[in-house]
């Protein structure tokens, strides 16, 4: 990476998938959930999210090369007086570029694009053994407030 390369974060396109669904694979979790080799799943997810306004699946581009993504969903509801809440998702800087600041610079398009959608409340999850993560989010921000349970159907 070039520090003169400049950074685009733009709405992600089916022809992207192959980069998105690598990074999705490119560490311990994601290794043994992710199948870049066989894109049908992804597609059908991909036609799902890009017909939905509320769902906002990004890519950062540097040097015409796809280095990050993450989806931001906007989930409107009645709690919090009919807040509407962003989730923030499938975060992933390409390994070559982990430490070069892209990963502030996505969360922050995710936060700055949020609030211009009128966001009451962002937030996100982190799986627990990620504790560099947690971190990172820390740094960001975010507060650790709740604990999340997830099953299985």
């Amino acid at each position: 990476m070039t520090e003169t390369a400049v950074l685009t974060i733009r709405r992600a396109i089916e022809a992207d998938l192959p980069a998105i669904v690598a990074m999705l694979a490119d560490d311990l979790l994601g290794a043994t959930r992710e199948t870049p080799d066989d894109l049908t799943p992804y597609r059908t997810a991909f036609a799902r999210i890009d017909g939905d306004p509320q769902q906002h699946l990004v890519v950062a581009v540097r040097a015409g090369r796809i280095v990050g993504t993450l989806q931001l969903t906007l989930i409107p509801g009645l709690s919090r007086a009919g807040s509407t809440r962003a989730i923030i998702e499938g975060v992933r800087v390409h390994s070559e570029e982990r430490g070069s600041g892209l990963g502030t610079e996505l969360i922050q398009w995710a936060v700055d694009r949020a609030r211009e959608l009128g966001v009451d409340l962002i937030q996100l999850t982190s799986d627990a053994s990620r504790t560099d993560a947690h971190r990172f989010y820390e740094r960001l921000g975010f507060v650790a407030s709740h604990l999340g349970f997830k099953l299985k159907p």
